[in-house]
């Protein structure tokens, strides 16, 4: 088992299996059809993004989303409120760089004005992306620290 530091933007814990995005993550890309035109209850939120080969047509809902930073559309903390009001978000979303304020507002948003917060961790450190791996085993703790295995 490998133990990361991060620091906690949204303090919580959880425990989840890992999607890995080698590339910056498009919120509004990748969770727009699941928002858009999956059925209600389909929780699983498969990424839409075509363009991020590391996890197209992976089920996002409910993951370790493990991710260097956020790309694309000022809609993206939007975007990301909205998939936790739908309960289609990730576990949590951990970040191997520093968050960008459109993901950090989505991520508080959520956590402010729903039953339960979507821990986020960022600045693991670039040797946290190059260890973790899709299907790892991940445990996030209140403190940001981060093990995988």
């Amino acid at each position: 088992m490998k133990t990361f530091k991060g620091r906690p933007v949204v303090p919580g814990t959880a425990e989840a299996i890992a999607l890995v995005s080698h590339g910056g993550f498009n919120t509004l890309a990748s969770f727009q059809n699941a928002l858009q035109f999956d059925k209600e209850e389909d929780k699983t939120a498969k990424c839409g993004d075509q363009n991020n080969p590391d996890i197209y047509k992976q089920p996002m809902g409910g993951s370790a989303l493990c991710l260097p930073q956020t790309i694309g559309s000022t809609t993206g903390g939007m975007v990301l409120y909205c998939a936790k009001v739908l309960d289609k978000c990730p576990a949590c979303m951990l970040f191997s760089e520093h968050i960008d304020s459109l993901a950090a507002a989505g991520a508080i948003l959520g956590a402010v004005w729903t039953d339960t917060p979507m821990p986020t961790i960022d600045c693991l450190g670039e040797e946290f992306l190059n260890t973790v791996k899709t299907g790892d085993k991940i445990k996030v703790y209140e403190d940001g620290t981060v093990e995988v295995g």
